[in-house]
This record gives C-alpha cells, structure tokens and sequence, in this order.
C-alpha cells in the first residue's frame, strides 16, 4: 500500500502531463533534491555477468534517460546498473506531442515517443565527463530516416566505446516503422554480424572488450523465438534483454487510453514478458547472460524474474507510480528475500521457477 507522503507527491506529479513530469524527475535529479539511497552492501547480490562486476541486479532500463544527463544520481538511489538512451546518430524529435499515457488503474503506460533524442554527440559528451566510473550502458538505436539502419547500430559501437561498459542493441521498439523487422532472421543475422564486426574491431584498438546485449520485443511468436536463439548462438553476442513494451492491450481496464498507439509498459507487461524471458532461457541454455524487463515493481516480482532465468532486471515504468525510493525497496527486500529462502546467494534461485514460467498461456 503507498504511503501518504508518496501518495501526494504523486498526486502532485500526476498533475503535470507525463511527458513535463518526467522532464521535472530529471530536473529533480540534476539538482540533486531526491535524496541519496542509503544501503548497506549485500554480497548475496553481487555477481558477475558478460564479465562486469554489479553490486545488485537492478538496473534502470532505457528510456528515461535518453540523453546521459543523470546517469550517475540514478545510481544514488540504489541501482546496481542504468542504461541511458536509446541515443541514435543525428539528434531527432520524435513523434508528435501527445507522446506519452499514464493508465492509472492499470499502473501501466503507453508510449510512441519514437526515439526522441539529442543524438550520439550530446550522449557522449556528457558520458566523458563523468569521473565516477558508475556501471553504465549505452542502447542504441537508428534514425527514422536512416537509409541504413545497420550503420547506425555500428555508428553508436564505434562512437560510445571509450565510455560504454556495455552496449545494447535496441531493435525492438514498436515507435520507428520497421525497426521490429530487424528481429527476422535474415536481417538479424546482417546486423549481429556487423555490430560485432565493429566491436571486435574496437576491442583490437582500445584492449577491452565492451559486451554487446541484443532488447527484443516481447510480441514474438515461437517461431520467431527459434530464430532469434538460433542467431544469438551462432554468434558471440553477450546476451539479451527480454523485454522491450508491447502492442498487446489484453485485460486492461482503461479502456479508453488503451485505445493509444504505442509500446506497452508497467504492471500489465509483467507475465508476458516474463513467460518470454523464460522461453528464451529455454532456447539459449544457462550460459547467456539474460536482462529481464517489464512489469518489475517490488522486490518479489524482480526475484520472480530471476526465478524464470533472468541474471539482471530492470524497469522503468513502475518508477513512475512508486517513485524514486522504488529501486532501494528493491535491494533491501532482495536481501530479505535472500534470507527467506536461506540463499547464499541471489544466483541460486536463477531458473528456479523456469518450467513453470516457460510454460505459461500469456
């Protein structure tokens, strides 16, 4: 149940259109007026995935900080990780305003912005300045108008690899048309194989190799599963994120706004996204590393995610009716979770629940 102090700062916030309230969130964060997160170090939650080292297994997803403008006070709020972007070569605008729906019954949101951002320039010079040395990851994305959406993917490698500690490939946003079908077969293929042609061609010039993570949808069918696993594995792609927002509006109860186009986020996502992840964890064996996004809101539905196969998690969505005290709730109930089930540590319960949840009807 939320408090009476968050309930009305909600409340305040919800009286803003969603887009000028998230842009008071940032503003909030630059300025340094949200408070630090206070949490005492759990190893039970360190682990090393795709090779890096992460204190905790929540992350901030993509999506909120577009830009690189508050990576580092994201991480004072108790995130193990955050991901800024998804950043595309040449600044865009996005779609047109209105761009952004809160579902407030359904704790959910609907967006088309469209990859709105200030470009790869703006996103890396923010990335050099920072001296903190915090687990940050670059997403990157095409233009709507690129004549060639795969150099844009090889563009962003290229250009963020002296600030990235790992990139993702964000190829499964329902806002740019056609982006999507970059996740068939033949042309996912074509740009695995050129994004880590460009990171191992990187890797030679600086000595270190920045791990590369591949966001799909979570509106795949089985045999589009079979083929995404079937690519992932014949190349040297470090992992996945499961999963980006979806075009599905099944059971949600505000009819009206559910009638918005756009990417599905929030509460609603949880199942669905999470009978992805554990399909894909059945396709691509233990040994990749997995992300698992959508719906994660409380430190048992973060868990739940692991259960099902993922490593890491992130969200983004469920910030925005729980607010930023959200991530460090979060770790502190993993560790009491952690004590609950006497685990040693959180890698133990990986895959715990991943039968149940593979075969899930969603």
């Amino acid at each position: 149940m939320i408090d009476p102090f968050k309930r009305l700062a909600r409340k305040g916030l919800f009286l803003f259109n969603p887009e000028t309230a998230h842009g008071m969130s940032i503003a909030a964060l630059k300025s340094g007026l949200v408070p630090a997160c206070q949490i005492t170090p759990d190893p039970r939650l360190r682990q090393t995935v795709a090779g890096l080292a992460f204190d905790n297994p929540l992350g901030m997803a993509a999506g909120y900080d577009k830009n690189a403008e508050v990576p580092e006070a994201l991480l004072k709020l108790g995130f193990g990780f955050t991901e800024i972007g998804t950043v595309t070569p040449k600044p865009q605008a996005g779609n047109p305003r209105p761009r952004i729906f809160r579902l407030v019954e359904d704790e959910a949101v609907i967006n088309r912005l469209g990859f709105n951002n200030e470009g790869h320039d703006a996103a890396f010079e923010r990335l050099s300045a920072l001296t903190g040395g915090g687990m940050i990851g670059v997403n990157i994305g095409a233009n709507k108008d690129s004549e060639d959406r795969i150099a844009d993917y090889v563009a962003g490698i290229r250009r963020f690899y002296s600030v990235a500690r790992y990139f993702t490939a964000n190829i499964s946003s329902p806002n740019t048309p056609g982006l999507r079908d970059l996740q068939a077969r033949e042309s996912l293929a074509a740009l695995l194989s050129a994004v880590l042609a460009a990171r191992e061609e990187m890797a030679q010039k600086s000595g270190r190799k920045i791990p590369v993570f591949l966001k799909i949808a979570p509106d795949l069918t089985e045999e589009g599963m079979d083929d995404i696993a079937a690519e992932v594995l014949s190349h040297a792609l470090d992992g996945l994120i499961i999963s980006n927002t979806t075009l599905s509006r099944e059971g949600l109860k505000d009819q009206r706004q559910a009638q918005e186009t756009g990417g599905l986020s929030g509460v609603p996502l949880f199942e669905k996204s999470t009978a992805v992840l554990a399909r894909m964890r059945k396709r691509v064996g233990p040994g990749l590393p997995i992300i698992g996004v959508g719906g994660v809101s409380s430190a048992e539905t973060a868990l739940e995610k692991i259960r099902a196969g993922a490593d890491l998690v992130q969200l983004y969505s469920c910030m925005v009716y729980e607010g930023p005290g959200l991530p460090g709730d979060i770790v502190r109930g993993l560790s009491k979770l952690l004590d609950r089930e006497k685990a040693g540590s959180i890698r133990e319960l990986r895959d715990s629940r991943l039968d149940y949840w593979a075969a899930r009807k969603v």
